[in-house]
């Protein structure tokens, strides 16, 4: 089987200045569903792992939540997208869970769900936080330049996957590929295996 762990906002959809509190509020980003059912017919299993501390705050409930979910789901499936799954922490910052970004709480327990190594599953996020948690569950780490980190587009060298220099300085864990977007990434994790990328591309059978 192969895995793959992906933050939520900012990496699939538009993160806000507050919380995506309402299905309404959800809007993917440009050619991030679409890499998504890329990478699923490459053969990628995508799950994703999201701090959702608007539960703990009160600012929405778990209706909204599933209704976000729903939408999610639907959007996907419109363009041969899944995710096969949406772990989160609904913790607020202070009640000092184990769950919650950076802390690796969500990783671990996707592991065990999947039965896998995590060492053997990329986490790619748009957060500094996203990083640091996949890093200290194990799991090879990337960066994408949208949501939190779209200031980093022109800093960063986005060739991957060498991890350049300058990657030090922001923060991350060494190793760290840094690509421009969702579908960037996709490409490059498809480019690793051909026969997925062929498979992906419509070239050949699944």
């Amino acid at each position: 089987m192969k895995l793959l762990i992906l933050d939520r906002d900012g990496t699939l959809n538009r993160s806000r200045d507050d919380y995506v509190a309402s299905a309404d509020e959800w809007e993917p980003l440009p050619g991030a569903l679409e890499a998504i059912a890329r990478l699923n017919h490459g053969g990628w299993r995508v799950v994703l792992a999201t701090n959702q501390s608007g539960l703990g705050r009160g600012m929405f409930d778990m209706a909204s939540l599933n209704a976000i979910h729903t939408k999610m789901h639907r959007a996907l499936a419109a363009v041969g997208g899944r995710v096969e799954a949406v772990f989160f922490c609904p913790h607020a910052p202070e009640d000092a869970c184990t769950c919650r970004k950076p802390a690796p709480g969500l990783f671990e327990q996707i592991g065990e769900r999947f039965g896998l190594p995590l060492a053997d599953v990329p986490a790619a996020g748009n957060a500094l936080r996203h990083v640091q948690a996949a890093a200290a569950a194990g799991c090879p780490t990337h960066l994408l330049m949208t949501g939190k980190s779209e200031h980093l587009r022109g800093q960063v060298d986005t060739l991957v996957p060498r991890a350049p220099p300058s990657t030090a300085l922001l923060g991350l864990p060494p190793g760290t590929c840094v690509h421009a977007d969702l579908a960037a990434f996709a490409d490059w994790l498809l480019a690793q295996d051909p026969t997925a990328d062929a498979r992906a591309s419509g070239l050949a059978p699944l």
